[in-house]
């Protein structure tokens, strides 16, 4: 690449370093409160702390930079980063078994994220990231989406916030409903593979019910953080088309190219996955690959904090987290009611 071909506006490393230095020495504190409250979580610190710094100290205009590119382009590495640690032959098998239950969980967080969010008048981004949240992985795949949808950050860290604290009341409850249920332990596994929301999440509620329960979650989990990548890229068309379609009701001419609204980030992601599959990353080295893309992902969200404005998610009121809610209803429900018809509980 020559010179000139680089945009004359793009930050420098030294215009980014105080924003990305800023954001990394929080997420350190975050990622030391998360591994001693692994309940919350590094990412759910990492984000909160950067709304108390964004909203208390209001750190200079000259850290902005830094910041935006952490929340960003940290972000999609991250992403690129998690794909090392998911082989695709090991939740293949678990996949099948639990895609029915997936898919309805899945279709029917978004039907009443819809629903529910234009009777609440949540506007339209809010809603997809606490439908996604809720549908697949939690944070993970706010993160996955917010490249492509673009919404503005403090949307992102309501959404997160949401999504967890309906985390913490799935930990502390699913297992007492499961025992008044009488689950099985395949049949626990598979609610709560289904019906928690982040992955942390669910590893402790499956293994507070038993050992089965939480091997088999973990591996529901798994498997469901996969659909992701469809979704990112039913997403990235959608946007696209919806441009072209404003461009040309605005008369004028359309900047439409796949190759511009194609989230390449997802594609690298499934290269890591592959790599992972196939057997070239070595055993020694992954639990190195699982904590760097595990600090990425804090240090993104805590950029995303960095750029909140609490006065914004304060006027937004009580109505995402009564969507969260609902959506995360319909989803346990919804799984519960599929074990029973296909005779899996």
């Amino acid at each position: 690449m020559n010179a000139t071909s680089i945009p004359m506006n793009t930050p420098s490393l030294r215009l980014r370093a105080s924003g990305l230095l800023l954001a990394v020495g929080i997420s350190l504190a975050a990622w030391l409160l998360g591994h001693a409250v692994p309940l919350i979580g590094g990412p759910v610190f990492g984000i909160v702390l950067g709304i108390a710094v964004r909203n208390l100290l209001a750190p200079p205009e000259s850290f902005n930079p830094g910041i935006q590119f952490a929340s960003k382009q940290i972000l999609q590495w991250s992403i690129i980063a998690l794909g090392f640690g998911l082989s695709l032959t090991q939740v293949a098998k678990t996949g099948l078994q639990s895609l029915s239950v997936t898919l309805v969980t899945m279709s029917v967080a978004f039907v009443t994220a819809l629903v529910l969010g234009r009777l609440m008048k949540v506007h339209n981004k809010l809603q997809l990231l606490i439908g996604v949240g809720t549908a697949i992985c939690g944070g993970s795949a706010i993160a996955a989406v917010t490249p492509i949808i673009k919404p503005d950050d403090h949307d992102t860290a309501f959404a997160i916030s949401t999504i967890f604290l309906f985390n913490v009341v799935a930990v502390l409850l699913f297992p007492l409903l499961g025992h008044l249920l009488h689950l099985s332990d395949l049949g626990f596994g598979m609610w709560a593979g289904t019906a928690i929301n982040d992955t942390s999440s669910v590893v402790a509620a499956g293994y507070s019910y038993s050992k089965a329960a939480g091997d088999f979650a973990t591996i529901v989990k798994l498997t469901r953080a996969t659909l992701i990548i469809p979704i990112c890229l039913i997403l990235a068309i959608a946007v696209a088309v919806r441009e072209k379609r404003a461009a040309k009701h605005a008369g004028v001419a359309s900047d439409f190219s796949l190759r511009r609204i194609f989230p390449w980030f997802i594609l690298w992601f499934l290269v890591a996955s592959a790599v992972r599959t196939a057997g070239f990353v070595p055993v020694a080295i992954q639990p190195a690959l699982h904590v760097a893309a595990e600090f990425m992902i804090i240090v993104a969200l805590t950029a995303i904090g960095l750029s909140a404005n609490l006065r914004k998610m304060a006027s937004t009121g009580a109505r995402p987290i009564l969507l969260g809610l609902g959506v995360w209803a319909a989803v346990s429900i919804s799984s519960l009611l599929v074990q029973m018809v296909i005779g899996q509980m």
